[in-house]
């Protein structure tokens, strides 16, 4: 059993603070989604937990299985078992889907050799076309391309725990359906953390929630069972509405934007 605590996270954008005193514990096997308005701080969480540059962390902890993350450049994150998975999937040119996670195995004591099936049987599993597998990673990729790769890479590489920013936008319904059944049986299958950030009750249909939190103004200000997704689909988010734009790091043009590739800093 791992565990990921996140206490007390406060972190500045630009010298504006976004998040202001996140606290949130996830253990194996659980699904937690963070539901809230744009500008919330869902985006910035996400790439504050994977230490992206240019958040400034000023109090809190984050610890996995008791060690503390913050201060870590991201690859050492992800050697401990984080995953991210991007809201906006990056190209790389020059570098396949089966170099980078073969360089990830390496990293972190496993067969390379391991890669190759591995990842043949988990892009049948989400649906993507084997042709795309020796491109170079997500270049000339749909948008739900992008995100059937991004299950691939968490599937093979099997973290312990999984922050999924809106890795539901820009998938059609037998997408969807496909990365999160997929999202959903690793939480059985190698007891996957995952916590599931997201707008809309469609991706927890198939990756059921054991807790649901709402973010907003940096803070979460609710968190109850599966039945408060219901209630945000009904009520939506007006009660907490930020109305600033205070998360740089969300998408550009409000709930239901559909552009994969736009960059979200922009």
């Amino acid at each position: 059993m791992s565990e990921l605590v996140i206490s007390g996270l406060r972190a500045d954008v630009g010298g504006r603070e976004i998040l202001q005193g996140i606290d949130l514990s996830l253990r194996s096997g659980e699904v937690h989604a963070v539901m809230g308005p744009n500008g919330s701080g869902k985006s910035t969480l996400s790439h504050v937990l994977m230490g992206r540059p240019g958040y400034e962390v000023t109090a809190g902890s984050v610890t996995l299985d008791g060690e503390e993350l913050l201060g870590r450049p991201t690859w050492q994150r992800a050697q401990a078992g984080l995953f991210l998975g991007m809201q906006y999937p990056i190209e790389v040119a020059g570098v396949s889907l089966g170099d980078t996670l073969a360089e990830a195995f390496r990293a972190g004591g496993r067969d390379p050799e391991l890669v190759g099936a591995a990842v043949a049987r988990e892009a049948s599993r989400v649906g993507l076309d084997p042709r795309l597998l020796d491109r170079s990673l997500n270049v000339d990729l749909s948008g739900g391309e992008r995100k059937r790769n991004e299950t691939v890479q968490l599937a093979v590489l099997r973290p312990k725990f999984a922050v999924l920013d809106e890795i539901d936008s820009g998938l059609d319904v037998d997408a969807l359906r496909a990365v999160s059944r997929r999202v959903e049986a690793g939480t059985t299958e190698f007891d996957l953390g995952v916590l599931a950030i997201t707008h809309y009750t469609r991706l927890l249909r198939e990756l059921r929630p054991d807790r649901v939190h709402v973010l907003s103004k940096g803070r979460i200000v609710k968190s109850g069972g599966p039945e408060l997704a219901d209630e945000l689909e009904a009520s939506g988010y007006a009660e907490w509405a930020v109305g600033d734009g205070s998360d740089p790091a969300a998408e550009p043009r409000g709930v239901g934007a559909e552009d994969p590739f736009a960059d979200p800093l922009a």
